[in-house]
């Protein structure tokens, strides 16, 4: 074969080459236009998941049908796809970003339940850490303090706590932060502001607390209460417990 014939077939050959990489970089370009996929990253709450994966691809199927493989990335609604995630009860933050490949990278935090609000006659809710009630979880069920009576379930009615009685989540968070009292304090019964009740884990004696100020030094009363008058008098002496009043311990 002539040197000339085969300088041509190489010189094809390398253009056919080339040709092939520019159209694969051209696709591989435009492949990164264009939307391709979800990936959905919530970060538990202690390992427990109030809103999952399924659950948040539902809520961007049916408010975004538009949102499928091809879609150019220009077009994907950003700041709706986050306002409508915020919009779920459990969501505490959403963060949407365009990755590589065309992937949109979702990332959400969750509310964290510490009290549950009962309701008899309606439906419970959950109070966060930030002093929001949002309503319980199809999901999963937290094991948190309860809240129970009729100032409780005005407090359901108004959306969150801490506007109305702002002492009440220092009370919740005083009890579930502590080993001791988390434990022990099972129920609160807050009839009005100051009208509240506990209830233990351990012993039948209803604690009446008062309002929910001046709480160290009326839980130091309450463990004077355990640690040298149970002792001394029975698990089954008394009936009810009060501390309600300034530096006073009276037990019925």
């Amino acid at each position: 074969m002539k040197r000339a014939n085969i300088k041509k077939i190489v010189a094809f050959v390398v253009l056919s080459l080339v040709l092939v990489g520019f159209i694969g970089f051209v696709e591989k370009q435009t492949l990164y236009k264009t939307f391709q996929g979800t990936e959905i990253d919530i970060k538990g709450v202690s390992g427990v998941y109030f809103v999952e994966d399924a659950e948040i691809t539902k809520i961007l199927n049916e408010a975004f049908p538009q949102l499928k493989a091809g879609l150019m990335l220009e077009e994907v609604p950003m700041k709706a796809i986050e306002a409508r995630l915020l919009g779920h009860p459990f969501v505490k933050s959403a963060e949407a970003m365009l990755g590589q490949k065309g992937i949109l990278n979702l990332k959400i935090s969750q509310h964290q339940p510490i009290a549950r609000i009962a309701q008899p006659m309606g439906a419970d809710g959950y109070i966060t850490t930030e002093g929001k009630v949002i309503p319980t979880s199809t999901s999963y069920t937290s094991r948190v303090l309860i809240l129970e009576g009729d100032y409780a379930e005005m407090l359901m009615d108004k959306g969150e706590i801490t506007t109305d009685m702002p002492e009440l989540m220092d009370l919740i968070t005083f009890i579930t932060e502590d080993e001791f009292w988390n434990a022990q304090i099972t129920e609160l019964e807050l009839n009005s502001r100051d009208d509240i009740r506990l209830y233990q884990q351990v012993g039948r004696q209803i604690i009446e607390f008062g309002d929910a100020h001046d709480i160290e030094n009326k839980f130091d009363r309450i463990s004077v209460f355990y640690k040298e008058i149970l002792p001394r008098k029975g698990w089954n002496a008394y009936n009810r417990v009060s501390v309600k009043f300034k530096d006073q311990i009276v037990c019925e």
